[in-house]
C-alpha cells in the first residue's frame, strides 16, 4: 500500500472530517459575539428569519475546510492546485464584502466569473466531459454552469440548516466513492473537509439558527462542492455528478425560468423558491430541512449505485428515479400542507 493511500485511508480520513469539525466550531463559537456586531442579518420581507441573526459564519467552515485539506494534502503528498485556493479565498472575500456592503450584481458576476473561469481553464487538457466538442467551447460552458452552481448554492441557502442538508450527504458521498478510488485524492481531500467544516457549523445554524453562513460561505462553498462534481464528472461519472445536486439544481432552476417567464427582477432577493413556499405553505423547518435530507441521501445512494454498478441501463434507471423522487418533493413543497 503506498504512503498516499495509507495517509488517505478510512481512519485517517475519518480523523481528518472530526478535525474539520472541531475547528470549524471553534472558529463558529469565537467568532459570534464580533459577527453580532458589525454583520447582522436583519429580517425584511422575503427573509425566512424573525429576529436579527448575526451573518458570516462561513468564514469558519471555509477556513476549516481549506486548512484541514491543505495539511491533509502535504502529509498524504497530494497536490490540491492552487488556483482552486486562491479562487475559493477570493470568492470568499467578494462574500463577505456583499454580506457588510451590497455589492453590484455585475461586480459580483464578473468576480465570481473570474474564480470560476481561473479554475476551469487551469484544468488538465485532458480532462474532459464531452471529447466531441472544441475544448475552448466545452470549458466555456463549464464556466457559465459553475457561475450559475455557484449563485443557486447561495440561493438556496435561505433556511436554518438547508445547506447542512445539502453539503453533508453529498460530500460523504463523494468521501466515500473516493475511498474506493473513484474520485481524485484533491476531491477526496477536499469532500472530506468541507464535510467536516459543515458538521460543525450545524449545531449552531439548527433551528432557530444562531448563526447564519452568510455569502462569505455559501459562494466558495458552492465553488468547492462544484469542483468536486466537476472532478468526478472529469472521471465519466457525469450522471453521478448531476444526481448528487440533483435538489438544489431543480429547485434553483425551475425557479429562476419561473421568474424569467414572469419578467421578474430574477436576479433580486425573493421568497419562491420551492423550499420557502414549502413554509409558507404550512411546513414547519425543521420538516423541510428533514425532507431535503432525506431526498439528498436517496440521490446520494442512487449516484454511488451509477458508479458502482458501471452498466448505462443502471444508471438510466437511476436518472429517471432520481428525477422522480425530486419532482415528488417540489410538487409537496409546492403545494398547502394536507392538500
Amino acid at each position: 500500500m503506498s504512503s498516499t493511500t495509507e495517509a488517505l485511508a478510512g481512519a485517517p480520513l475519518l480523523l481528518a472530517v472530526a478535525i474539520a469539525a472541531l475547528i470549524s466550531a471553534l472558529v463558529t463559537w469565537t467568532s459570534r459575539p464580533l459577527l453580532q456586531r458589525y454583520a447582522l442579518a436583519r429580517p425584511n420581507a422575503r427573509s425566512s428569519h424573525r429576529i436579527p441573526t448575526p451573518q458570516g459564519a462561513g468564514i469558519a467552515v471555509i477556513a476549516a475546510t481549506l486548512i484541514v485539506a491543505s495539511l491533509w494534502a502535504v502529509w498524504a503528498n497530494v497536490a490540491i492546485p492552487p488556483v482552486l485556493i486562491g479562487a475559493t479565498v477570493l470568492i470568499a472575500l467578494v462574500g463577505f464584502a456583499d454580506d457588510i456592503k451590497s455589492l453590484p450584481v455585475i461586480v459580483r458576476l464578473v468576480l465570481q466569473a473570474a474564480c470560476v473561469g481561473a479554475v476551469v481553464f487551469t484544468a488538465p487538457e485532458t480532462a474532459r466531459i464531452v471529447p466531441a466538442l472544441p475544448l475552448a467551447l466545452e470549458r466555456g460552458l463549464i464556466v457559465l454552469a459553475g457561475v450559475w452552481f455557484v449563485n443557486l448554492v447561495n440561493f438556496m441557502d435561505g433556511l436554518d440548516l438547508m445547506t447542512v442538508a445539502e453539503v453533508v450527504p453529498v460530500t460523504a458521498a463523494l468521501l466515500l466513492l473516493g475511498m474506493l478510488g473513484d474520485l481524485s485524492w484533491p476531491a477526496l481531500l477536499i469532500a472530506a473537509a468541507l464535510c467536516g467544516a459543515m458538521l460543525g457549523f450545524a449545531p449552531f445554524n439548527r433551528p432557530v439558527a444562531r448563526v447564519f453562513l452568510g455569502d462569505v460561505g455559501s459562494l466558495p462553498i458552492g465553488l468547492l462542492l462544484g469542483w468536486c462534481l466537476l472532478e468526478l464528472a472529469f472521471r465519466g461519472q457525469t450522471a453521478a455528478a448531476l444526481l448528487l445536486p440533483a435538489y438544489y439544481l431543480a429547485d434553483s432552476t425551475i425557479t429562476l425560468f419561473r421568474r424569467v417567464i414572469r419578467r421578474e427582477p430574477f436576479w433580486s432577493a425573493h421568497r419562491t423558491h420551492f423550499y420557502q413556499r414549502a413554509t409558507d405553505n404550512g411546513f414547519t423547518v425543521k420538516r423541510v430541512v428533514g425532507e431535503a435530507f432525506a431526498l439528498n441521501l436517496v440521490l446520494a445512494l442512487l449516484a454511488i449505485v451509477t458508479v458502482r454498478a458501471g452498466s448505462t441501463t443502471i444508471t438510466i434507471v437511476c436518472l429517471f428515479a432520481g428525477a422522480g423522487v425530486v419532482g415528488v418533493v417540489l410538487r409537496r413543497f409546492s403545494r398547502p400542507q394536507g392538500s
